[in-house]
């Protein structure tokens, strides 16, 4: 492809901060970037938000290159056939290709009440909103968690250690993507913390009221503040925009994380499917799929074929409170083995893999930077001012 080549990445996640930066690296690529909010989400401490070890939000000048266009908006539709994005705005963005990397939010719990009283940790509103509602309610007042995937436990856990009463509502087994022996120090911290673990099928929750959990087998539970963290879903941008998702909603791709509806796009993070190799929504999966995606355009564009794309995972660490954690290492493939590590060294390896992907966006943001500061006329639309933590880093 001869002459400037316009890449919109919609979506400023991990997966998609992580392909702008390497995008923006090429001479001769000029990258744009849409993102609904004007800062960085760290959605894996969002928990902490809520509770108020951590702001979980990073300035887009840390994270995000240089002569990468910032455009604070949200992508309302995208018109393959004539390569181009609307805005909720009213504007329009052109592409020569479109990186999809919407992310994921928090799935409607179908669940009669709990869309209406329920609290979400799953996106920056919702963990703020939590946070209010915890702030407005007596450190002595039942508070309940209902799911017992990372999120669920980190929460439970977090709140736990503040002194909070906490129930945690696993509706089938507590870390069901766990290997058994590392599910014992994960039981074990929560009832040292106090929380109540309730597990098995009659552990569902039927419905939710303002002040009470109601659950399969008739048990009503006081709670004051409830929090649902169940379940993700992906935007319908894709699906609202005529291409192909799978039954998630999430954009379908071929090995090389390219739309199996257009050439010119190609997905990243949580909204992306490839078909037949799933895998599963997370941090650690977006940063490569983020890499991926961007190496997929790069090929095309110097006139080379693209290489499938693999995806190599270590494991899943749950932080339990700010002193002690549990690492769940995996085969690969992301299938989990009997090795852990617990207490304070596992909520070290936490501390570490919370840190080394923004350490890695950081790093290509230095490198684009580096293109940038050679003069090759891209500029932002809107350059983003450093953020300041409002509260404390994490300690451990």
């Amino acid at each position: 492809m001869h002459g400037n080549v316009e890449v919109v990445v919609v979506g400023g996640g991990y997966g998609g901060v992580m392909a702008a930066n390497r995008l923006a690296r090429r001479e001769g690529v000029s990258v744009t970037l849409v993102n609904r909010r004007p800062d960085f989400v760290e959605r894996i401490r969002l928990h902490q938000l809520a509770t108020g070890s951590d702001d979980a939000v990073e300035g887009f000048g840390e994270v995000l290159g240089g002569n990468v266009r910032l455009v604070v908006d949200a992508a309302t539709r995208i018109d393959a056939a004539e390569r181009r994005v609307s805005l909720a705005g009213g504007g329009t963005l052109a592409y020569d290709y479109l990186i999809y990397a919407v992310g994921s939010g928090a799935a409607d719990p179908g669940v009669p009440g709990a869309a209406e009283f329920a609290h979400s940790v799953s996106d920056l509103e919702g963990a703020r909103r939590l946070r209010s509602a915890l702030a407005a309610t007596p450190a002595t007042a039942a508070v309940t968690v209902v799911g017992a995937g990372p999120t669920g436990i980190e929460t439970a856990a977090e709140l736990a250690e503040l002194g909070r009463q906490v129930t945690l509502v696993c509706g089938s087994v507590l870390g069901p993507y766990l290997h058994a022996r590392g599910r014992h120090p994960v039981a074990r911290r929560l009832a040292e913390l106090g929380v109540t673990v309730l597990e098995g099928p009659r552990a569902r929750v039927t419905a939710v009221t303002r002040d009470t959990v109601r659950l399969g087998d008739g048990r009503e539970l006081p709670s004051a503040v409830t929090i649902w963290t169940a379940g993700f879903r992906v935007p319908d941008l894709a699906a609202r925009s005529g291409l192909r998702t799978d039954t998630e909603g999430r954009l379908l791709t071929d090995a090389t994380l390219t739309s199996v509806d257009d050439v010119r796009i190609v997905a990243a993070g949580d909204a992306a499917a490839m078909k037949d190799r799933p895998f599963r929504m997370s941090c650690q999966a977006a940063v490569q799929l983020g890499a991926g995606a961007a190496a997929t355009i790069l090929r095309r564009i110097a006139g080379r074929t693209p290489a499938p794309v693999r995806l190599l995972f270590a494991g899943q660490c749950v932080s339990l409170g700010r002193n002690e954690g549990v690492t769940q290492f995996s085969y690969l493939d992301d299938r989990v083995n009997a090795l852990h590590l617990s207490g304070r060294l596992g909520a070290r390896v936490k501390e570490f893999a919370c840190r080394f992907p923004l350490d890695q966006l950081a790093s290509g943001a230095r490198k684009a930077s580096a293109r940038a500061s050679h003069g090759d006329g891209t500029a932002r639309l809107e350059p983003p001012q450093p953020h300041h933590r409002t509260t404390p880093p994490s300690t451990r």
